[in-house]
């Protein structure tokens, strides 16, 4: 297992579900292979996942310092840029395999959250985004409503746990929330922009999400 130890971070560990971990793993899995994935998991020196994924049930029991591992060895393999469109495609992927089915994010199918405008929209779907991780893990995490954005605000980032950089490296969460705005919104696209990473010694990961559309 990944070190833990962060002086920057509190000592108690913190944890995914298992079930939101499995769906980490597996999206990687769809954009760099399943050996591609074997290779990435012991750089990050998590050699016990390789074909050992966590099972799908909601036990927190996947670290964060696992999780911040795996990404800072995706940097290391693909240099910045190709870690970013990796784990954004990720983020994405993550959503349509299985995020979406979380309880705070099935009701958003219905007929009625189809005809509503779509600023409502976009609130109802970040914020249960938001209440999925708030709920199922140890990352606490909720959105504010400002004149023209919507603010996601994450306070305890798995990605940051043990890991520090120059750049920000929230691109997972930045490739859920951009797969959940599309779905929610039938197809728009919005402007999706980390403006605070914990990473980079900031307080939380904080993005900044454009109400209009990009198209």
């Amino acid at each position: 297992m990944a070190d833990t130890h962060d002086p920057a971070r509190p000592n108690e560990p913190r944890f995914y579900p298992n079930l939101i971990a499995r769906l980490y793993l597996l999206s990687l899995e769809d954009v760099m292979g399943r050996n591609g994935v074997s290779a990435l998991l012991n750089l990050a020196g998590t050699r016990h996942l390789v074909n050992n994924y966590p099972s799908s049930n909601l036990k927190r029991e996947f670290p964060f310092a696992d999780m911040s591992a795996i990404s800072q060895a995706t940097t290391t393999m693909y240099g910045p840029r190709g870690a970013r469109g990796m784990e954004l495609r990720a983020g994405r992927y993550a959503f349509n395999l299985g995020l979406k089915e979380f309880g705070p994010l099935l009701g958003m199918a219905d007929l009625a959250l189809k005809l509503m405008p779509m600023t409502m929209k976009m609130k109802i779907a970040l914020n249960a985004v938001a209440q999925t991780f708030d709920r199922f893990s140890d990352q606490p995490t909720h959105v504010e409503e400002r004149k023209s954005q919507f603010i996601y605000i994450i306070h305890q980032c798995p990605i940051c746990w043990s890991r520090r950089t120059e750049v920000t490296s929230g691109y997972l969460a930045q490739g859920i929330i951009e797969e959940a705005l599309t779905w929610v919104t039938g197809g728009h696209t919005f402007n999706v922009q980390q403006t605070d990473c914990q990473g980079m010694g900031c307080e939380k990961c904080i993005f900044a999400v454009n109400k209009d559309p990009v198209e």
